[in-house]
């Protein structure tokens, strides 16, 4: 069973930065993407930013220049770097990955981690 877990949420001042982390004890090498969601309330989870595996990284409009997205596949771990954080982008933010097996594809979540953007 794969699995994600989130650290790095927390309180952050408008402009500010912040670095969530998603560590999995699975083998990154069979991940087709790692990336990151988010949800605010009463909204959809939307894509933040993702890379695909060989290919590239893809981010939001909103967040192109300020977030980055890392990868580190010797210690099972990927980041989302934010930066000029506003305050609609508290959310709670989700580490996904995706997987094929047997022709179809499996997508796997974090527990999600709360991002407040608050003075």
């Amino acid at each position: 069973q794969v699995q994600l877990v989130e650290s790095g949420g927390g309180l952050v001042q408008p402009g500010g930065f912040l670095r969530l982390s998603c560590t999995t004890s699975a083998s990154m090498h069979s991940f087709n993407a790692m990336g990151w969601y988010r949800q605010a309330p009463g909204k959809e989870r939307e894509l933040v930013a993702e890379k695909i595996s060989g290919g590239p990284t893809n981010y939001a409009d909103s967040v192109k220049g300020r977030f980055t997205i890392s990868i580190d596949n010797d210690r099972g771990t990927w980041h989302l770097h934010m930066t000029s954080l506003k305050p609609d982008e508290a959310a709670v933010y989700y580490c996904h990955a995706d997987q094929g097996y047997l022709g179809q594809t499996m997508d796997y979540w974090g527990q999600g981690t709360l991002v407040t953007v608050s003075p």
